[in-house]
């Protein structure tokens, strides 16, 4: 019931407020209950920080494919891989996902929990030894994975390479040379599939809670953070 409940008691936001016929507008409380008790689609299953639309107009699914992000400050555009893991072997693929990056990284966590208010925030950490923010990261697993209000982007400016696991639990790749990385998602039984959609190209809704956002606030101290850094 962890879900239910942060959707009727907690903050919630829907990335798709500008559409005027919701489907989660149409719906009595006992279809949204239903429909939200669901993370499980075969062999995929959602962590308890996102829900798909009620017409499933994207199934979640595991796998990942390739795109390209244009960078308008250089102009060029950026290799990316972007993948969706089961709950089961999400984080672990991150982790693993983070050593091809080196041993001192920048670290930045993103945040809208207050998302009315000041809509999404970064805050940085530059400079930290991987073995220190993959330790600091484990003992903060649950709460980055089921959050739906929290995401952590870890890059190495010299490379430069970035691995992001987004508010939507979605694993990013940017950077050229991005072969590595695509091993460790094959690795990880993860299949290549360049027509496959993510829950970010449907409406959906995010979770959150006030113990997450209270794990937020400790993260960003073990990190070294302040507040102000964003």
């Amino acid at each position: 019931m962890g879900f239910l409940k942060n959707f009727f008691n907690d903050v919630f936001h829907e990335d798709v407020v500008a559409q005027t016929t919701s489907s989660f507008q149409q719906l009595n409380e006992e279809e949204l209950e239903a429909h939200l008790g669901v993370s499980r689609y075969g062999d995929f299953v959602l962590t308890d920080a996102v829900r798909p639309s009620y017409g499933l107009d994207v199934v979640p699914t595991a796998g990942f494919r390739h795109d390209t992000y244009h960078d308008e400050s250089s102009r060029q555009d950026v290799p990316v891989v972007m993948a969706a893991a089961s709950r089961e072997q999400l984080f672990d693929t991150f982790m693993e996902l983070l050593d091809p990056l080196g041993p001192v990284v920048d670290v930045v966590i993103e945040t809208s929990h207050d998302y009315g208010a000041k809509g999404h925030q970064d805050l940085y950490r530059e400079h930290i030894d991987m073995p220190i923010l993959q330790s600091i990261l484990w003992d903060f697993e649950e709460m980055l994975v089921n959050d739906g209000c929290t995401g952590i982007a870890v890059l190495n400016p010299r490379i430069p390479q970035e691995v992001q696991l987004d508010e939507h639990k979605i694993l990013i790749v940017y950077g050229k040379e991005l072969r590595e990385y695509e091993g460790i998602l094959i690795d990880a039984h993860l299949n290549c599939s360049e027509d496959m959609k993510f829950i970010t190209e449907a409406e959906h809704v995010h979770s959150t809670n006030d113990e997450y956002i209270e794990q937020f606030e400790a993260l960003k101290m073990r990190l070294g953070i302040d507040s102000g850094n964003y």
